[in-house]
């Protein structure tokens, strides 16, 4: 499969730096030793099954997840140092889309919107705002009659569009994406990816896309990690089984990796009722 055309060039310069981060909650591991270097403009699509803690890695580089030991940079800057206000102010160069788009249900699509420029751009007017909040819904096809309805009044598409419109509001250096096509249809999963590709050519913006649909993977980024869950790997395998091109990822040679590409399910079909049965109910059957 021939890689993904972008026009945005990355940078040699690592905009986000992940630096031995283990994230546990109480016993619960979650995330051992990860490092990662993304550099400014790259599409990095992060990849894995349920529970293997992409999210969790989401969270952490934007300073909602505290690192239980490890530290994460942002543009040169340890998160773990600054105060509230000083990661509020670094937030706002983030725009997030989060799974099932976060809407405020209370709000009509144009407040929605406008939230992220009335938290921190107090001196805009309101025609100005209006403005902004009709570019973004056009930059990610609403119709601006849209403005006035409900999220409960939309479709999961076009929540998702309202969502990524606004984690756009602020022109964002950096955009963070949560299974930005989960419970779309195929056909509306590909508008989404489109945009996420529309968005890195508007934009000189850096992506992080976390996904288990290979085909936004495959479509939209240009560097593939995959994680995988702590309690499947062996001794002191490291918990990123993959690192490289969506090319390099058809082609590799861990048959972790090649099962989870075509979508099987193999041993883990297995392993996965091992662990959900109970030891004394090994021993005596299902009874």
């Amino acid at each position: 499969m021939s890689e993904p055309p972008h026009d945005q060039p990355t940078s040699d310069r690592p905009l986000v730096e992940v630096r031995a981060l283990h994230v546990s909650f109480g016993r619960q591991h979650v995330l051992r030793n990860i490092n990662l270097s993304i550099p400014a403009g790259q599409t990095l699509a992060v990849i894995g099954e349920s529970g293997c803690g992409k999210t969790v890695l989401l969270k952490s580089i934007i300073g909602l997840i505290q690192p239980t030991s490890g530290e994460v940079h942002f543009d040169g800057v340890n998160l773990a140092e600054l105060g509230e206000k000083q990661l509020t102010q670094q937030r706002i160069r983030f725009g997030f889309l989060f799974q099932g788009a976060a809407l405020f249900d209370s709000m009509s699509v144009a407040e929605n919107v406008a939230f992220p420029l009335r938290q921190h751009k107090q001196d805009l007017g309101e025609s100005q705002m209006h403005e902004i909040v009709l570019a973004r819904l056009t930059e990610v096809g609403l119709p601006a009659n849209v403005v006035r309805k409900k999220p409960a009044e939309l479709s999961g598409g076009m929540r998702k569009r309202v969502g990524l419109a606004r984690a756009l509001a602020m022109d964002p250096e950096i955009m963070l994406y949560d299974e930005p096509t989960t419970g779309l249809d195929p056909i509306m999963s590909d508008v989404i990816n489109e945009l996420i590709m529309r968005t890195r050519r508007r934009l000189p913006v850096t992506s992080i896309v976390v996904t288990h649909d290979m085909r936004t993977a495959q479509k939209v980024a240009d560097r593939v990690v995959m994680l995988y869950p702590l309690s499947g790997l062996r001794g002191g395998e490291p918990q990123i089984l993959f690192d490289g091109s969506p090319g390099r990822l058809e082609r590799a040679a861990d048959p972790r990796i090649a099962q989870f590409v075509r979508g099987e399910a193999g041993e883990r079909l297995v392993e996965m009722g091992e662990q959900a049965q109970p030891a004394g109910n090994q021993e005596r059957g299902s009874s």
